[in-house]
């Protein structure tokens, strides 16, 4: 029987394309995980994710509260997904996800991004989405490294070993 050589993976590739605080949040852990472990990394940010790097958005980022089935309540009882809809629920919310954060020493949205660049890790905007919400590279945080096609960002996941994850 032959014996399977384990090969490290050498290149991540993440695509948010989701804003909200969770989703965001997800995509920057996992792409500071890589760059912690050396793995090069590549973030490319899409359609709503781009709120993760709108710098009037980043730091004010909501979490999802209607048609979030795993969101629970302190306690670990479920979360009535249709109290999200009232008045004030999600800032309420939002705002108690990112004290939890900050309990964790997590940093903010701005902060987890010159970490990443920091340690090797490159941030990059879709062009369609950026175009699509009238946006310029001016708007968007100055860890940015370009603002890129689709196309463009395939070329930067190819070889062996890169695995692309859509956060």
């Amino acid at each position: 029987m032959k014996s399977k050589e384990k090969k490290p993976l050498e290149k991540v590739c993440f695509i948010c394309a989701k804003g909200s605080l969770e989703d965001v949040y997800a995509t920057l852990v996992m792409a500071n995980g890589a760059v912690m472990e050396g793995i090069e990394t590549h973030v490319f940010f899409t359609f709503f994710g781009l709120e993760g790097i709108t710098k009037k958005s980043m730091n004010r980022l909501h979490t999802a509260t209607t048609g979030n089935p795993a969101m629970r309540m302190p306690g670990g009882l479920p979360f009535p997904t249709m109290l999200g809809g009232l008045p004030g629920v999600e800032s309420a919310v939002s705002s108690m996800m990112r004290k939890k954060m900050e309990d964790l020493d997590m940093p903010p949205v701005d902060e987890f991004l010159e970490l990443i660049t920091a340690g090797g890790g490159e941030i990059y905007a879709c062009k369609l989405a950026v175009d699509m919400f009238d946006l310029t590279e001016k708007d968007l945080t100055d860890e940015l490294n370009s603002i890129l096609t689709i196309g463009e960002f395939y070329e930067l996941c190819d070889g062996d070993r890169t695995q692309i994850i859509f956060t």
